[in-house]
């Protein structure tokens, strides 16, 4: 079992990647609201350097790397953000960096792990497959393996997303997370829960991807043998012990959406212009003010 970072752990983490990140919007969505039939807001992820949240959770691991392993260099697994956001932070730190990838992955996501300067092997049929070879090749050469979630500096890190929420909108009731690896979740059941008890954390899997859920609900990590959605962020076939032991007295409940179910939502966020779909890859901060953005969290209170 890995440390369960704590709040001041997320607090130190903040000031780590200051100087790299600025908070991100939460702004209101007509259309999520109408669809939910509730005050939703978006946290706007997709402004990120690499378009998504984990960016955090990486500059602040490869801040706290010492000389050795820096040397070294650092290897992950990863269908494209995770990888993204070590392949970012690593060159952010001159560290050395490999990505295990499954074949097939999203070409976008592939190019621009590339382009953050890492060397991306594409093995496996899927991201645990992809995992297992990058297991090995951290043992057989000595690089630093960073797991995708059993990572308390890449758990702290993402926890920063939390703080911003709930200092944006400390009335929130409920707060609504996409649940792949788990260190998105991890983060805000840490911190919201702990800034206000009251406030309710869902987690939201694909139904053909249930893993983590199934693992909460049975109070043991259970494997599945496939991992079946269009959102290629949440599929999952294995869970991260540190997620669910973190989250597990966090949740207040689950939701799952049926294979392909996903575009409607993305459908009430793109017709009524509050939240763009963005493209793979690095770009300035901050971004131009014509930039796609997107939603990675929705968190929303009672009207």
């Amino acid at each position: 079992m890995h440390e369960i970072p704590t709040l001041q752990d997320v607090l130190r983490a903040r000031r780590v990647i200051a100087p790299f990140l600025a908070p991100t919007p939460l702004v209101r969505s007509r259309g999520v609201s109408r669809l939910l039939e509730c005050e939703a807001h978006l946290k706007l992820e997709t402004v990120q350097p690499v378009g998504a949240f984990k960016v955090r959770g990486g500059l602040n691991l490869l801040a706290a790397l010492g000389p050795e392993d820096r040397a070294r260099g650092v290897i992950t697994a990863s269908t494209g953000n995770h990888g993204q956001s070590i392949a970012y932070a690593a060159r952010a730190f001159g560290v050395p960096c490999t990505i295990g990838a499954p074949e097939g992955s999203n070409p976008l996501k592939v190019a621009a792990m590339r382009e953050l300067g890492a060397q991306v092997v594409l093995t496996g049929k899927d991201f645990d497959a992809a995992r297992l070879w990058v297991e090995a090749e951290a043992r057989a050469k000595g690089l630093r393996y960073v797991h995708s979630a059993d990572e308390p500096l890449l758990i702290a890190g993402v926890g920063t997303l939390s703080l911003e929420v709930m200092e944006a909108l400390p009335e929130a009731e409920v707060i609504l997370v996409p649940v792949g690896a788990g260190s998105g979740a991890c983060g805000h059941c840490i911190v919201a829960k702990a800034i206000n008890p009251r406030v309710r954390v869902i987690g939201v899997q694909a139904a053909r991807a249930p893993a983590v859920y199934r693992s909460w609900r049975e109070k043991r990590l259970l494997e599945e043998p496939s991992a079946d959605t269009l959102a290629e962020g949440l599929a999952t076939r294995v869970p991260s012990s540190s997620p669910s032991a973190s989250c597990g007295g966090g949740w207040t409940t689950w939701c799952w959406y049926p294979s392909g179910s996903c575009r409607r939502p993305w459908r009430a966020c793109w017709s009524t212009g509050g939240c763009w779909p963005s493209r793979p890859g690095p770009r300035p901060w901050p971004p131009p003010s014509s930039s796609a953005t997107g939603c990675a969290g929705a968190p929303w209170s009672s009207s």
